[in-house]
């Protein structure tokens, strides 16, 4: 049998032809619910059928995630993230190993960035949520937070009081004023596992975290733009990407204004307030998680810091500073289009 496909083949090739491969159209699935943004898939396949099912296993693997990492939503018969901040205080509660997985992670980012990814800000970043959400709400009464009130929450912010028991598969917090937002590495970690296990070649967004899966199927790389904080038409950069990730902060992206002095939603574990070193860090890197927990970090580091934070993990970068101006990391460069 191998030496009749070896004759045929040298008789096409001969003939002037080639065996055809099956023709794959490219296909796009957007959906809206998880993690409280827009979730886009984008592949070929060689039918929309065939496309549809690998889009809606990945949908389903991402709402497992956004289901187990909710700190707002509970339901029926999960125990999330929501249910630890409620009850981990008082006793260890069994959680899924997915739970357990994430908060293992945020503790190695919490290490590697001395704690400017703290993931028990919640107290603090709840407060400073209720103000952004009445401000947007009634922006003429938009009021900060009060500073005795960050003051006190920051007492509850310290990791070191968030017990995983691996073996025994509970989270418990000593400290039952603790609360958790992962909301800083959430979104890019599940967007990480499920990627793990999702065909080649797909270009994945979940709320402008992006990952691509490999190449397309023709060799080709996918075209990712970097949006302009300024908000002026066109992409600061369009990169070509294969099998890596890009995940920007922003101030420009959840804010509300006081007083004419806008007031994003990353906060500085040391200031209590919003970073005012960028306006917005691009981060590329093979992992997703990693890259969204780096993309914090950098937003709230010096350029120094930032880049050995960078070097330590293969990673590259892009800053936008006050003034618009981009810099850049050494490797960034080699990934730009445009």
């Amino acid at each position: 049998m191998k030496r009749f496909l070896a004759l045929l083949l040298a008789v096409l090739l001969l003939g002037g032809c080639t065996p055809k491969e099956p023709q794959e159209s490219r296909y796009q699935a957007t959906f809206l619910a998880l993690f409280d943004t827009v979730t886009t898939i984008v592949g070929y396949a060689p039918s929309e059928e065939a496309f549809s099912a690998t889009a809606e296993a990945i949908h389903d693997d991402l709402e497992s995630y956004h289901q187990l990492f909710d700190i707002y939503n509970t339901y029926p018969g999960v125990v999330n993230l929501k249910t630890l901040n409620e009850t981990a205080g008082k006793a260890p509660v069994k959680v899924d190993k997915k739970i357990m997985e994430l908060l293992a992670f945020c503790r190695e980012v919490y290490d590697a960035t001395s704690g400017k990814v703290n993931i028990a800000m919640g107290s603090v970043l709840q407060l400073w949520h209720e103000a952004r959400e009445d401000g947007i709400a009634d922006p003429a009464n938009a009021k900060l937070p009060e500073e005795a009130a960050l003051t006190e929450a920051a007492k509850h912010t310290d990791l070191s009081q968030l017990i995983l028991d691996e073996e025994a598969g509970t989270v418990y917090y000593a400290d039952p004023e603790m609360t958790l937002d992962v909301g800083a590495i959430a979104k890019g970690y599940a967007l990480e596992q499920v990627c793990k296990t999702a065909p080649e070649g797909l270009l994945i967004s979940v709320g402008g975290n992006v990952r691509a899966t490999g190449a397309k199927p023709d060799g080709g790389s996918w075209v990712v733009g970097i949006q302009n904080p300024t908000g002026e038409e066109g992409y600061l950069h369009t990169l070509e990407v294969q099998d890596i990730s890009v995940v920007t902060s922003g101030d420009y992206q959840r804010y509300y204004t006081v007083d004419g002095v806008s007031y994003h939603h990353i906060i500085d574990p040391e200031t209590l307030y919003p970073g005012r070193m960028w306006r917005a860090v691009t981060v590329l890197c093979p992992d997703s998680g990693l890259a969204d927990g780096l993309s914090t970090a950098l937003f709230l580091l010096p350029q120094p810091e930032g880049q050995a934070l960078l070097d330590k993990f293969g990673c590259e970068a892009l800053w936008v500073d006050s003034e618009n101006n981009l810099h850049y990391s050494p490797g960034f460069r080699d990934y730009i289009r445009t």
